[in-house]
Parts: C-alpha cells; sequence; structure tokens
C-alpha cells in the first residue's frame, strides 16, 4: 500500500523510509535541472560567481521554499507563457546522475529532504541522503503526461531566462507516485541492480 507523504517532511518521517517504499508526494516541491543546479552551486555555494541582487533576492525566497521539500529533476512542457497562466502539459522526470556534482552540497544547503527524478544518483549524493537526512524518490519514465495530472498548480517560476525546461518551476503536487531507491540508511537499490548485472554479465562471459 502507497504511503502519502506530505511536504514539508520530517527528518523522522525521512529516517523512517526504507528503499523499496512506494509512496505518494503531496504539497509544493520545485523543479531544477542542469542550469538551476549549476547556478545555485556556483553563486551560492562554491562561491565561484558572485551573486547579483536578483539573484539574492531568488535565493532568499528558494532558501524557504526547499527547507525540508523536494527538488525535482523534470524539464516540463508549459502552457499558457503568453498569459502567465501556467499549466503543466507534461512534467516527466529526467536522468539523475547529471546533478550528482552538485546534489550533495544542496541537499546540505538547502536542508532538503528528498530529490526527485530518475535513475538514482552515486555516492556522493548517498552520503549526502545519510548527512541531511534525505532520499530518493525515484518517479516513473515515460509517464509524462499522466505526472502532469498530479500537478495541482503552479504557484511560481525562478530563472525562466535558462528556458522551460530549465526554469525553477515552483508547483504543488497531490498524490504524485514514487519509490524510494536510495534512503537515509545508505542504501542504494541502483547499487544493488548494478552489482547484480556485473555479477550477472561475468557468470554470461565465462560461460560463453
Amino acid at each position: 500500500m502507497d504511503r502519502s507523504l506530505t511536504i514539508p517532511i520530517s527528518n523522522e518521517t525521512i529516517r523512517s523510509l526504507h528503499t523499496g517504499d512506494e509512496v505518494l508526494l503531496n504539497g509544493m516541491i520545485v523543479t531544477g535541472r542542469d542550469a538551476a543546479h549549476k547556478w545555485l552551486h556556483d553563486r551560492f555555494i562554491s562561491g565561484k560567481t558572485e551573486p547579483d541582487q536578483d539573484d539574492l533576492a531568488i535565493y532568499s525566497k528558494l532558501r524557504s521554499l526547499l527547507d525540508e521539500s523536494i527538488i525535482y529533476h523534470c524539464g516540463p512542457v508549459v502552457s499558457g507563457l503568453e498569459t502567465c497562466d501556467y499549466h503543466f502539459v507534461s512534467a516527466g522526470p529526467t536522468t539523475s546522475s547529471r546533478e550528482e556534482p552538485y546534489q550533495g552540497d544542496i541537499l546540505r544547503h538547502f536542508n532538503l529532504k528528498g530529490v526527485l527524478g530518475k535513475g538514482g544518483m552515486g555516492e556522493k549524493t548517498l552520503h549526502a541522503c545519510q548527512e541531511t537526512p534525505a532520499v530518493y524518490f525515484h518517479a516513473v519514465g515515460g509517464a509524462a503526461a499522466l505526472i502532469a495530472q498530479r500537478v495541482v498548480r503552479v504557484l511560481d517560476v525562478f530563472k525562466l531566462e535558462f528556458g522551460v525546461p530549465e526554469a525553477m518551476w515552483v508547483i504543488e503536487v497531490s498524490d504524485l507516485p514514487a519509490v524510494v531507491t536510495m534512503d537515509a540508511h545508505g542504501s542504494s537499490l541502483h547499487q544493488v541492480i548494478e552489482e547484480r548485472s556485473r555479477r550477472e554479465l561475468g557468470r554470461l562471459i565465462i560461460k560463453s
């Protein structure tokens, strides 16, 4: 039976989750892909680039929005751009591994409780999930239109100059289905599957 989670999510709730748990996400989350992760990391974490006043204004809002929330690796298709009456037409997950250089630091800095995406992430993110704590939620790939139906409304958007897919969309979701595949206890289903696949490949090579 799917477990309903309401955002913001407490540390206690996060630590109660384990890999394989099926959940329904409810509440406010923020989308972010490559451009957003690099911008957040370079300007506010590593100090590689000096933020301007507009950056700082957005950062102030994001500190509150991301606290105990979830960042969603998603490049949506959005209607209503001309009138600002935004509506998600497509909201499927994008491959999360591209954000591995940044994700751990962003989890810690913003006190995020989860990452939503597809394909899983690496050791740096897994360690950050243990420390923050946080989990990785795996969304269903190939179901972009169905996931969009779980987006109740668009609350705001930041960095639209990055382009619609790369902008940071603040959305409210209702019963968005996901599976915990990396938890706060150091377990990763992605690692388990990779190791099993490697052993099976070795067995097949020896057999041939």
